[in-house]
């Protein structure tokens, strides 16, 4: 499971390396995002642009019958998404792609957990695949909602967690943006873990834990452990 991640590049870079038409509002870095909370997704509109929204995390399907269901649908296995009734149309129609620079998982040895961020030997960010919907409330207010897909872990991660979020890379973004592209296999194809040797992992300051907490703190590099 991915539950937090980072996005501290300013927009300017995003709007290069992701090749976005559109960036709507102000990008402040962030440190911990969390699910329930808002985040940048990457979107192919109708016309072909990419556009760049705020979304929540937690994947509501347009048939639920409330939000609470997006507090558990932040992942998504790479395995059975595109059977599984809460994200196989998504997965038909409605791919995106989530940009981050880094994200944490955690490492528990005896009673204690030590959070570790996964991020790139580089410090560049990159894109998780990722899926969206749109709900419509009783009230007839729009929600816009996201979830993270997840596959196996590569050789870095893994001393960590057996699972990691899903990785594009940037020639594979165009197919998975693309709505109108429904060939299963060749999406399902990107569906795997990201080569281990550009990655690193780094045990950072419990600070992440509260995801209240959202400061450079979060990403402070933990010198003792346990």
């Amino acid at each position: 499971m991915c539950g937090r991640f980072t996005l501290r590049t300013p927009l300017n870079l995003l709007v290069e390396q992701l090749m976005l038409d559109f960036a709507l509002g102000e990008l402040p870095p962030r440190y911990n995002i969390a699910p329930t909370q808002p985040a940048a997704v990457v979107r192919q509109a109708d016309d072909g642009q990419r556009r760049m929204d705020f979304l929540r995390w937690g994947l509501v399907p347009s048939w639920a019958k409330d939000m609470a269901i997006g507090n558990r649908l932040i992942n998504a296995r790479a395995e059975t998404v595109a059977e599984k009734p809460a994200f196989r149309a998504a997965f038909k129609r409605r791919r995106c792609l989530v940009p981050t620079d880094g994200y944490f998982e955690w490492q528990a040895q005896g009673k204690a957990k030590q959070p570790y961020l996964i991020e790139m030997q580089d410090g560049e960010p990159f894109a998780f695949a990722g899926l969206w919907e749109s709900w419509q409330a009783p009230d007839g207010s729009p929600l816009e909602t996201f979830t993270l897909i997840t596959t196996d872990a590569n050789e870095t991660t893994r001393p960590i967690h057996d699972r990691m979020p899903v990785i594009l890379s940037p020639e594979a973004h165009a197919m998975w943006l693309d709505g109108d592209f429904e060939a299963r296999q060749p999406l399902l194809d990107l569906l795997v873990p990201f080569e281990a040797e550009p990655m690193r992992t780094t045990p950072v300051s419990r600070h992440v834990n509260n995801p209240r907490n959202d400061d450079p703190e979060c990403v402070a590099v933990q010198k003792e452990l346990f």
